[in-house]
C-alpha cells in the first residue's frame, strides 16, 4: 500500500508524530531550510525585480535526495513545517524541489504536536500561501541587501569580520544611545522624609512626605532639608483623611514569545536564545516514560494571546477540581491581542493543562522543568479568579506638610495561589485610626538621595522595548541579541548590555550615513509593510524598490565619505613612552589602547571608561615568567586575553609571535586522544577548558578539570565547581554519575 508522506522541520517532531499516526503515513524531516541564498555572492538580481538565486543549502544534498525519494513513492505529500512565515518558506522550497517527482502536495499546519491537532490538520489541507511566502522572501532579500552591502563597507572602514544588519543595527543604536544618556546624565540632589508614627492602637507605621504647600516636595539641598525637618518636628501630626476600598488584581494573559522571553529572563535568568531553545524542546516532544514522546507546549513563536475553547475548558476543569469553585470565574477569561497581530495560532500554553509540572518533573532536565512550570503556571493563572486586596490610604497633616501611608491587605489570593507576577506587592497592615486623631511621633528621618541615570538594557527590557517600538519580530529577538554579542558590539555587566567601543563606532558611522535605515520609526514601518505583503495588500518587489531608492545612494555616499577608523580612534591620551597619541584599536579579542607610533613604539594597554565615559588605562601586573621560548629562546610570560582566558606568549613579540594556551596538566579523557585540557575563553568572555587537539577532538568543560579519577564510575577526571547551595566542591562531569564531594574531604556522595 502506498503511504502518504508528511514533511516536518525537525527530526524530533518525526518521533513525536510517528507515535500517534497509523501505518499509512511516512514522516520525514527537512531539518530546517533546504534552500537559501548563496553564501559567497549577493544572490539577488536587482535589475530583474530582485529575483533571488536560491540554492540547496550546503550539506543538505542527502536530505533533499531523501525527501525526493520519499515523495516519489508517496501518494500524497503533506508539507508541515512550523506555522509561520519561515515555515511557509520551507514548505514552498521543499515543494519546488519535489514537484517534478510528485506534484500532489498540500500545506498543513498545527499549533501543537498532538494526535488531535495533527489529524485535524490532515483533514483540512490547503494550498501554499504565496503572499505569506512573499513576505518571508521580501524579508530575506531585504536583509541580504543590507548585510551583504554594508558588511564589506565596515570591513574596509573599521575592522574585518564584523557585520551590519537591518534590525540588529537599530537594536545596537538603542543600546548605544542609552549608554550616552548615562554618560551625559547629571545627578540631582534630593531629600526624602519619613516619619515613624503611632496612634492609639498598635502597631506603629511609617508615612512618607507627600506634599509641601499642596505641591510635590522639591528639597534639593541640606539647608532646606534641615529647616523643613525643624519645622515639621514642631507641629502635631494629625490624621486628616482615611480612604479604604476593595481592589481586584486580575491575572495577565498567557505568554506570547516576547513576554515569555522577558519573564524567563527576570525569573529564571534565561537568555532569549536559551528560552527559545528549551521551549523548542518542550514543543517538539520529550520522553515521558509510559507516555512515550509527548509534546508539552504549543508553538512558541506567536504574538497572539488567543486560546482555543477546548484548552480553556481543560484549564477550568483543572482549577475547579484542584482549587475549588471560588478560584474559578463564572466565564472563561478572554484576552485581546495588541497591535497588528498574526493570529494564525494560539498563545504559548501547555498542550494538556491537566499535566502539572510536578507530574512530569522526573522526566525533564532542570531547564525544561523550570520553563514548563513557568508556562503552565502563567496559563492556569490566566483563567483563575482575581486576587482581592483591601487598600487603605492614610493622609496625615503636620503644619503645611502632608504625609501619606499606604496599606495593603490580601483578602483572597485568587490566581496568586498559582502564579505570582514580579510586581506583586507585599502586605502592609495599618492600625485602626480615626480622622482628627493626633499621632505620636517616634522619629522623623531625612535621607539625602541623588537621581539615577536611566538603567542599561537587560535582555528582558531590550526585548520589551523592541516589541513596543515595533522593531523586528519576537521570533527574531534571540538571534538579534546573539549577533550583537557574537560581533563584540556589546558585552554584559551585571546582566545588562554595555556597548563596546567597536559597537559605538559602528553605530555612530551607520547613524551618520544611513539616516533612514537606522531610524526606529522606519524599521517599524518596514515590519508593517512585511505584514501587509503577507495579507496581500502590498507587492513585495515594490516595497524593495522603495527601500533601494534611499539605501543605494546612501551606500554610494558612504563609500566615499565614511571615516576610516582602522588606524585607530583618538583616545585623548598621550603615550608616556614616546609622547605620540594613544589610539583605540580593535583587535581579535576586543578594543585596546596602542601608540600610533607602532611598530617603532609598542606601548599598549587595556582600558575602561568611568561613569562619564572618560578613558581610564588599566595598569597591568608584572607578567609571570613561564620558561624559554622554543622558537627564539627569549622569556615566555603568562598573559591574559581580552576575553578572559590566560595564555603563554613570547616577550620577543612582534619579531617572535609564539603563543600557546595555558595547560591544566590534565589529560583529555576521550579514549584514544593524546591531548591535554587547556584554558580557553568564548567570545562572550566565559572561560572554559578544552582539548588542545581541537578540531580533531572537541571535548570541553566549563569548570576547571581536576586530575583525579571518579571513585564511583571510574571517569578519568573530576571538575571543580562552585554553587550557592554546595559551595566549593568536586563533581564528576560524566552525565548520569552523581558523584560529588566537598573540596576539603576525602569521601564523596553518590
Amino acid at each position: 500500500m502506498t503511504k502518504d508522506l508528511i514533511i516536518v522541520e525537525s527530526p524530533a517532531k518525526v518521533r513525536t508524530i510517528k507515535k500517534f499516526l497509523g501505518k499509512g503515513y511516512t514522516v520525514e524531516a527537512s531539518v530546517g531550510h533546504v534552500r537559501d541564498l548563496p553564501s559567497n555572492s549577493l544572490g539577488v538580481d536587482e535589475e530583474n525585480g530582485f529575483q533571488p538565486e536560491y540554492r540547496t543549502v550546503p550539506g543538505k544534498e542527502k536530505v533533499v535526495k531523501r525527501l525526493r525519494d520519499a515523495a516519489a513513492g508517496a501518494e500524497r505529500v503533506y508539507l508541515a513545517p512550523d506555522p509561520d512565515r519561515e515555515g511557509e518558506a520551507i514548505a514552498w522550497h521543499v515543494a519546488e524541489l519535489i514537484q517534478d517527482v510528485n506534484d500532489n502536495f498540500n500545506r498543513i499546519q498545527f499549533n501543537e504536536i498532538t494526535s488531535r491537532a495533527v489529524k485535524a490538520a490532515l483533514e483540512a489541507p490547503r494550498q501554499l500561501d504565496r503572499n505569506l511566502f512573499d513576505s518571508q522572501q521580501a524579508r530575506r532579500v531585504l536583509d541580504r541587501l543590507v548585510g551583504y552591502k554594508l558588511s564589506p563597507l565596515l570591513w574596509k572602514k573599521v575592522k574585518r569580520g564584523i557585520s551590519a544588519g537591518r534590525v540588529q543595527s537599530v537594536a545596537l543604536r538603542l543600546i548605544v544611545e542609552r549608554e550616552r544618556e548615562r554618560e551625559n546624565f547629571v545627578a540631582q540632589e534630593y531629600w526624602l522624609f519619613k516619619a515613624k508614627l503611632e496612634g492609639k492602637h498598635p502597631p506603629p507605621f511609617e508615612a512618607e512626605l507627600w506634599r509641601v504647600d499642596g505641591k510635590k516636595p522639591r528639597i534639593g539641598d541640606s539647608d532646606t532639608a534641615e529647616k523643613l525637618h525643624a519645622e515639621v518636628a514642631a507641629n502635631p501630626f494629625l490624621v486628616e483623611d482615611i480612604q479604604e476600598k476593595e481592589r481586584k488584581k486580575h491575572p495577565g494573559p498567557p505568554f506570547i514569545t516576547s513576554t515569555l522571553q522577558q519573564e524567563a529572563s527576570n525569573k529564571l535568568g534565561f537568555s532569549a536564545k536559551k528560552t527559545m531553545t528549551v521551549a523548542q524542546q518542550l514543543y517538539e516532544g520529550v520522553e515521558l516514560g509510559d507516555r512515550g514522546t509527548t509534546a508539552l507546549i504549543t508553538y512558541m513563536r506567536t504574538d497572539s494571546v488567543r486560546v482555543s475553547s477546548q484548552a480553556l475548558q481543560m484549564a477550568r476543569d483543572w482549577i475547579q477540581k484542584r482549587m475549588g469553585d471560588k478560584y474559578l470565574p463564572q466565564k472563561p477569561r478572554q484576552f485581546k491581542s495588541k497591535g497588528n497581530v498574526q493570529d494564525a495560532h494560539e498563545a504559548i500554553r501547555p498542550v494538556d493543562p491537566g499535566l502539572s509540572p510536578d507530574e512530569v518533573k522526573s522526566f525533564l532536565g532542570r531547564d525544561q522543568q523550570r520553563l514548563y512550570r513557568l508556562i503552565w503556571q502563567r496559563f492556569i493563572a490566566s483563567q483563575m479568579s482575581p486576587a482581592t486586596y483591601w487598600d487603605t490610604v492614610v493622609l496625615v497633616q503636620a503644619g503645611r506638610t502632608k504625609w501619606r501611608c499606604r496599606g495593603q491587605r490580601l483578602i483572597f489570593p485568587g490566581f496568586l495561589e498559582v502564579y505570582s507576577p514580579e510586581e506583586s506587592l507585599k502586605e502592609v497592615r495599618l492600625p485602626e485610626l480615626g480622622t482628627g486623631e493626633e499621632l505620636t511621633v517616634h522619629n522623623i528621618e531625612k535621607e539625602q538621595k541623588f537621581t539615577q541615570p536611566p538603567a542599561r538594557y537587560s535582555e528582558a527590557s531590550l526585548v520589551k522595548t523592541l516589541e513596543k517600538k515595533g522593531i523586528g519580530r519576537p521570533s527574531t529577538y534571540a538571534q538579534i541579541i546573539s549577533t550583537l554579542q557574537d560581533r563584540d558590539y556589546v558585552r554584559t555587566e551585571k546582566k545588562q548590555f554595555v556597548p563596546t567601543e567597536l559597537g559605538k563606532v559602528v553605530s555612530d558611522l551607520l547613524v551618520g550615513h544611513f539616516t533612514t535605515l537606522m531610524d526606529v520609526g522606519f524599521t517599524a514601518s518596514m515590519e508593517d509593510s512585511l505584514d501587509r505583503i503577507a495579507e496581500g495588500e502590498l507587492d513585495w518587489v515594490g516595497v524593495l524598490n522603495d527601500f533601494s531608492k534611499d539605501f543605494d545612494p546612501a551606500l554610494e555616499s558612504a563609500q566615499e565619505n565614511m571615516a576610516q577608523v582602522k588606524t585607530g580612534l583618538d583616545s585623548g591620551l598621550t603615550c608616556e613612552q614616546c609622547g605620540r597619541r594613544m589610539v583605540i584599536k580593535f583587535g581579535k579579542h576586543g578594543e585596546f589602547l596602542a601608540c600610533e607610533g607602532y611598530p617603532e613604539c609598542q606601548n599598549s594597554s587595556n582600558f575602561t571608561r568611568d561613569e562619564q565615559g572618560n578613558i581610564q588605562p588599566v595598569e597591568e601586573a608584572p607578567p609571570e615568567e613561564m620558561g624559554s621560548c622554543p622558537r627564539c629562546g627569549k622569556t615566555l610570560v603568562l598573559k591574559k586575553s581580552r576575553t578572559g582566558s590566560r595564555f603563554i606568549a613570547c616577550t620577543g613579540y612582534p619579531d617572535c609571535r609564539y603563543t600557546s594556551p595555558l595547560g591544566t596538566g590534565v589529560a583529555c579523557p576521550v579514549e584514544g586522544c593524546s591531548g591535554e585540557l587547556v584554558e580557553k575563553s568564548s567570545k562572550r568572555g566565559k572561560v572554559f577548558y578544552s582539548c588542545n587537539q581541537y578540531p580533531d577532538c572537541t571535548y570541553a568543560l566549563w569548570n576547571p578539570p581536576v586530575n583525579e579519577e571518579c571513585p564511583k564510575c571510574g571517569h578519568p577526571l573530576l571538575e571543580a565547581k562552585s554553587t550557592k547551595s554546595r559551595g566549593e566542591h568536586l563533581a564528576c562531569p560524566l552525565k548520569g554519575c552523581s558523584y560529588r564531594r566537598s573540596r576539603d574531604t576525602e569521601e564523596g556522595s553518590g
